[in-house]
């Protein structure tokens, strides 16, 4: 889950869109708090922009970088973790209410 969450966090977060911005192009809005970007044209900037706007390709860079940080620093790096999968999970809460009041305000309408 901490994988999930910082490669949605680096690649689609609103937040974080400075830091892609040199290798990308915004498209626009694309989910709560996320957007759409493509990689810009360059053969170098276009190689870290599609690594940048891609959670599956970026997946596997952070957990090897992950399970070699629990090795080198095993207490931060299950701290690091274990935040990264509780924001997850409150992601997840956040949503699911979300969906859950707007079917109740729809089916009262």
């Amino acid at each position: 889950m901490a994988t999930f969450r910082l490669s949605r966090l680096l690649t689609k977060a609103s937040v974080t869109r400075p830091l892609r911005a040199p290798f990308t192009v915004y498209e626009g809005p694309e989910g709560p708090a996320e957007v759409s970007e493509h990689p810009r044209e360059g053969e170098s900037a276009a190689t870290i922009g599609e690594l940048l706007t891609c959670p599956f390709c970026l997946s596997v860079w952070l957990v090897s970088t992950l399970t070699a940080a629990q090795l080198l620093w095993p207490r931060p790096t299950r701290t690091a973790m274990g935040a990264l999968t509780a924001l997850t999970v409150a992601d997840a809460l956040q949503l699911a209410y979300a969906a859950l009041e707007s079917r109740a305000t729809g089916s009262a309408d």
